[in-house]
């Protein structure tokens, strides 16, 4: 599914993307690794960040989720909010919610602008699934992860494996400009 901007659909040429601040690749050997990503980027996430995650079906996008909300220390179980489309997890006293959006099932802008997103920015991390093309403008930062099956990879056998992926990290806005990409990614 490829989403565009409104901009684009309206005949007009969309705005130029800015350049990332920086890009990093991630090795993912097995879910667990994916959920410590996650444990990782919620050390340096705070509230009004923005994490946009794509992929393909099945790509780790809830597990890489689930990590965030673990290391956030939110309150409920993180789950793929699917058929909801948004779920709000309340974050202990001295830290930041988690905002857990799953874009797949809207077809526009409009629906997206609906969630009223921005109403929860400044005190949550905002993560939201299947969200290129429709939620950029929420931050001036923001974090974009897509996650990837690693072609012709095995899975390793060992107890809880599963087929190995690799993040993509790109860190836009000066947010995360003069952050070393090592202490995000471990």
């Amino acid at each position: 599914m490829t989403h565009t901007s409104d901009d684009a659909r309206d005949g007009e040429q969309p705005h130029p993307e800015p350049a990332p601040a920086w890009q990093v690749q991630v090795d993912l050997p097995t879910a667990a690794a994916t959920t410590d990503l996650g444990w990782r980027l919620a050390a340096q996430v705070r509230a009004g960040d923005l994490i946009v995650l794509s992929g393909g079906l099945g790509a780790g996008k809830t597990t890489l989720t689930q990590g965030i909300g673990a290391g956030l220390n939110v309150r409920g179980q993180v789950a793929s909010p699917t058929f909801i489309i948004a779920r709000s997890h309340r974050g202990p006293a001295s830290g930041p919610g988690l905002v857990h959006v799953d874009a797949y099932r809207l077809a526009s802008l409009a629906e997206v602008d609906d969630l009223d997103l921005d109403t929860s920015m400044a005190e949550s991390v905002t993560v939201v699934e299947w969200g290129t093309g429709f939620v950029e403008e929420l931050a001036a930062a923001r974090l974009e992860i897509e996650l990837l099956r690693t072609r012709g990879a095995q899975p390793t056998g060992e107890p809880g494996s599963d087929e190995p992926r690799t993040a993509q990290i790109s860190a836009y806005g000066s947010r995360w400009a003069g952050i070393d990409p090592t202490e995000v990614t471990g």
